[in-house]
């Protein structure tokens, strides 16, 4: 079971969500957003920020039964061009992989779009990003797409799983 909450991106939150990115490092290679080995929390935090404080966009932290931060996922709550809610990144705790965490926090943002009247969620997997692309396919999401990302033009699968 995982609850998900809106990040405050403060204090130990935001302590867990550095150790969170640096636990991914084989996800920052490939998007080529980050070097896993130069990385600072600054450059962490200023990244959390500006996708968090975007317009239309939130991220959310999801925690275990313990309370203890076990992901979070970036949104765009309603994307400008097809009105749909899209994942912007998922990242899961790399030392809890695994475990179900990634689904569960998955399972609860088709629930919260479901209720919130969504009938579709999208997101887009960098073509490079070969570790993700079976985990989301195991979830029920397929290609409709495959176009450059909107950031940096690189080649992305676009996905969809109908609530």
């Amino acid at each position: 079971m995982v609850t998900l909450n809106r990040a405050t991106l403060s204090g130990a939150e935001l302590d867990s969500l550095d150790e969170i990115c640096r636990s991914q490092p084989s996800y920052w290679r490939s998007s080529g957003d980050q070097d896993p080995d130069t990385m600072t929390r600054a450059q962490i935090e200023a990244m959390l920020r500006e996708d968090a404080e975007a317009d239309g966009c939130e991220t959310v932290v999801g925690r275990d039964s313990d309370g203890r931060i076990v992901g979070f996922a970036q949104l765009l709550l309603r994307h400008p061009e097809d009105g749909h809610p899209w994942i912007g990144l998922l990242l899961v705790d790399g030392r809890l992989g695994r475990r179900g965490h990634g689904r569960a926090i998955v399972a609860a943002l088709e629930d919260r779009f479901r209720s919130e009247g969504a009938t579709a969620i999208r997101l887009g997997v960098l073509v490079v990003n070969t570790e993700a692309q079976p985990f989301w396919a195991k979830l029920g999401y397929r290609q409709i797409d495959l176009r450059p990302d909107r950031a940096k033009g690189r080649p992305t699968l676009v996905l969809e799983k109908t609530l």
